[in-house]
């Protein structure tokens, strides 16, 4: 079965991209998903990752 990996570096690209832009793509949501099922997050991204839930769900950023 095909199991893709997250490129190092990804969260922190995803996160700087969504606090420069104020949305989050469909490519940055699959990438974050990706990421959190495969359980390959340190503990800077999962901070970075728990930033960015929480902007969205207080209505501050947008989902595109």
């Amino acid at each position: 079965m095909f199991d893709p990996q997250l490129l190092p570096g990804s969260i922190s690209t995803i996160f700087a991209n969504f606090a420069k832009t104020q949305t989050l793509t469909e490519s940055d949501r699959y990438g974050l998903l990706n990421a959190l099922l495969n359980e390959q997050l340190n503990d800077e991204e999962r901070d970075a990752l728990d930033r960015i839930l929480y902007s969205v769900r207080r209505g501050w950023f947008a989902i595109a």
